[in-house]
This record gives C-alpha cells, structure tokens and sequence, in this order.
C-alpha cells in the first residue's frame, strides 16, 4: 500500500476508533464514521468495501493498540514475576480505558459482526506473542508456556470482564467487595497472583 493509501485508511480508522471510544457501538455506523473523518460514506465503502470490511479493519488496529500498549512496557527486569504481574495490571488499564473497543475484541456487541477467521488468528498470534514472551521467562521446566499463559490470560479476562460488567450497573452494598477502583484493582492483584501461582510460575 502506498503511503498516501495507507494515511487515508489511518485516517479513517482512527475516526472509528474516536466514534468507538465517544458513542459506543450504537454510533459506530458508516455514515458515524464518514462524518467523524470528514468525508462521504461513499468514501468509507470505497476504502472498506463496505460495513463488514470497516468492521474487519477497526477489529484489527484494537489489537494493534493492545500490541503497542504491550511494546510500550519498560524493558524487562531481572524480576520476571514483576514483570509479568505489570503485563497483567496494563491490560486491566487497557480493559478500562474502554469497555466498548474491549467487547469489540473479545465479545460480540455488534450484532452480525463476525471478525474473519484468518484476521482473527493472526492478530491473536502476532499481539499475544508478547505476553507468551513474559510468561516463558517464569515457566518452571516441563510447563507449556502456551499453556500457562492461556490459562493465565482467561484468569485476568475474567476478572476485568466482570469488573466492567458489574460497573455498568447499579452498584450493590453488599456485593463481595466493595465497588471502588481500589478495592477492584486489589482483587485483581490477589487473583492474578494466585493464578501465577497456582501454574508454578517463578523467576528463575
């Protein structure tokens, strides 16, 4: 792609990324996204080929801002375990920033929206290839690092998930912990590190 090409397709992706994060996915039509970028729907069906090739496009670059975010961590340290238990707290923040861009990568909020297949594995290969990176430095011998950090990354999945849920509702008293970021955050601590470990992860 050409570098004017591929500045028009920012463009525009960044105006879906702005409509994603200010209107949700009730705002996140074509027409929303042509007028955020300042050009025609004619434009935007021209570059994407329509709804489902917008869609496809805007899948890809949130795991794009997840693999930058994981780039963007200070350089590794010899307390792996630090590290790693750093990785898990930045993709909560991750997680927060914006719950709508999260379900975009992780559920199904847009309905008929089903991310193509081959996309889906490559961005899940090419952005999680940086945290199975961090976890193999704590593997103890024997443990499947692809493994550990599956098991690892559904423990920190769902614990932000039920986090966001439970914030998008009318808070509740007597819940199990109470409804403040500090509370949240600190059960998400304690459960990652027990999910750590319980899979036997140590520095070396």
């Amino acid at each position: 792609m050409r570098p004017a090409e591929q500045g028009s397709r920012e463009r525009y992706l960044d105006a879906a990324l702005s409509v994603l994060f200010d209107r949700g996915v009730p705002g996140l039509t074509v027409r929303g996204v042509a007028e955020a970028a300042g050009v025609s729907t004619i434009s935007v069906y021209a570059r994407f080929g329509g709804r489902a090739g917008l869609f496809d496009a805007l899948y890809e670059r949130t795991f794009d801002s997840l693999r930058e975010m994981l780039e963007g961590l200070p350089p590794e340290s010899p307390d792996a375990l630090a590290d790693l238990l750093d990785v898990a707290l930045e993709y909560r923040r991750f997680a927060r920033e914006s719950p709508t861009r999260y379900a975009l990568m992780f559920e199904r909020p847009v309905p008929g929206f089903d991310p193509d297949p081959a996309l889906r594995s490559a961005v899940l290969r090419t952005t999680f290839t940086l945290f199975i990176a961090r976890v193999q430095r704590v593997c103890p011998p024997g443990v499947d690092a692809r493994t550990a950090a599956y098991q690892l990354w559904t423990a920190m999945h769902g614990l932000v998930g039920s986090e966001l849920v439970l914030a998008s509702r009318t808070r509740l008293p007597d819940w199990f912990i109470p409804p403040t970021e500090e509370a949240n955050e600190q059960m998400y601590r304690q459960g990652v590190t027990a999910m750590m470990t319980g899979l036997g992860l140590r520095n070396r």
